[in-house]
């Protein structure tokens, strides 16, 4: 009797259990370049049984690693060398299991598991698993692409490279201020929440929102230390509300799916403003100053791409930032603004191999000198699979003013992704 191997077994199950044939399983994007390797794939597997094709399950894991040499200069308040440290690290910058199903024609449930920076740091801490989305989606209920519904833990679009998954952004490591914003109106952009979204013929794409704010220990103040590690207690917090759009305006020009890389492919052009908006923020600070805040977010975004050249820039203004958390007596608010701009050319003929540049400003108080934060950073990506396989070199450099830690970074890293 001819013995059968564990592998083929295996097989022969999974083909009974899931009853296949030659268009229940999916992974390969049939749209993709052939890169070196190969097409890329799609960010997970998708299995359609045969006897329900508007029911779907999809699976898919990602990993981001960093190799980094990280050299800090920090200097005294006269302008004079205080320390210079050099720390070698190596790191994952993202774990994540992915999974989705689909209920029926309408309805659906994404959900991720991830561990994210673990044994980033000299002392080589280890992440915690958490939830990161998980939210059910009810698309086109009344046959329109105009109204469609997000549930609980989905992003808040208050940034267009905060809303582009980390999978498919030139450096995953974004603009500190856009990560800001990402935590300046709701937890991680994604608070328990409820949205209504849409397009108009890819013409306009748009999104209101409201649910669960940010929490406090996300709160920083101009000089970037957080409120929980200065003994602030929150005791009122509001909703948060608002909404953004985004604006195609030029035929043959709409942009129908967000990244930040486009293999050389194609070409759009859209425009885009967001306001958000949490009316209550009432605590105490460790001096025992009372506050009561009413945080607003203004984005303004533009990003253009023609065949390989990619553009993106995006401005942010927050309203009532708190200028330092540990002031004896009162609590002084103003303003915050930034900007960046990221660019990046991939070269088909190369074999997908992409140099991008990106520079940053961030003012983290307007009425003051000190409070600045510039970052400027270049590098070469080469997708060898796409954006499923692909390595990158990255040189950045960041100045921080007298009040947001009085020091220079500077950092070289090595980048690699993998996902499917």
């Amino acid at each position: 009797m001819k013995k059968i191997s564990t592998l083929t077994l295996s097989t022969l199950m999974a083909a009974q259990l899931f009853a296949l044939d030659d268009n229940s399983i999916t992974l390969i994007d049939k749209k993709s370049p052939d890169f070196l390797l190969g097409k890329q794939t799609h960010i997970n597997m998708k299995f359609t049984p045969s006897d329900a094709p508007d029911m779907w399950f999809k699976a898919g894991v990602r990993i981001q690693g960093t190799f980094e040499s990280l050299n800090t200069k920090s200097y005294n308040t006269d302008g004079s060398l205080k320390s210079d440290t050099t720390i070698e690290d190596a790191y994952l910058r993202r774990v994540r299991l992915e999974v989705a199903a689909g209920f029926g024609k309408h309805a659906s449930f994404v959900m991720d598991l991830r561990n994210d920076k673990a044994n980033k740091g000299i002392e080589n801490p280890e992440g915690n698993f958490n939830v990161g989305d998980a939210y059910v989606k009810i698309k086109k209920p009344f046959g329109s692409s105009l109204v469609n519904f997000k549930l609980y833990r989905a992003k808040i679009d208050i940034s267009r490279t905060e809303t582009v998954k980390s999978a498919r952004v030139i450096v995953y490591d974004r603009p500190y201020v856009a990560d800001a914003a990402a935590q300046y109106i709701s937890f991680n952009r994604r608070a328990t929440n409820v949205q209504m979204y849409g397009n108009w013929n890819k013409k306009i794409h748009y999104q209101i929102a409201a649910g669960s704010a940010s929490s406090p220990d996300k709160i920083i103040d101009a000089t970037g230390s957080k409120a929980t590690s200065d003994g602030v207690s929150v005791d009122d917090q509001s909703f948060f509300y608002g909404g953004k759009i985004v604006l195609s305006p030029f035929d043959g020009w709409e942009e129908t799916k967000r990244t930040e890389t486009y293999f050389g492919k194609g070409k759009h052009f859209s425009v885009g403003a967001s306001y958000w908006s949490v009316p209550q923020l009432k605590g105490t600070t460790a001096g025992g100053a009372t506050f009561d805040l009413n945080r607003k977010l203004i984005n303004l975004e533009a990003s253009a791409h023609y065949k390989g050249f990619f553009i993106q820039g995006e401005y942010f203004k927050f309203d009532d930032m708190v200028k330092d958390w540990t002031a004896p007596t009162t609590v002084e608010t103003g303003s915050s603004t930034g900007w960046y701009v990221t660019s990046e050319y991939v070269m088909p003929e190369f074999y997908y191999i992409a140099p991008f540049a990106r520079y940053e400003s961030w003012d983290r108080w307007n009425d003051a000198d000190g409070y600045e934060v510039t970052s400027k950073l270049a590098g070469i990506n080469w997708y060898l699979r796409g954006n499923t396989t692909k390595v990158g070199l990255v040189y950045q450099k960041d100045e921080y003013g007298v009040n947001t830690g009085n020091k220079d970074v500077t950092s070289m890293r090595i980048t690699s992704q993998w996902f499917f």
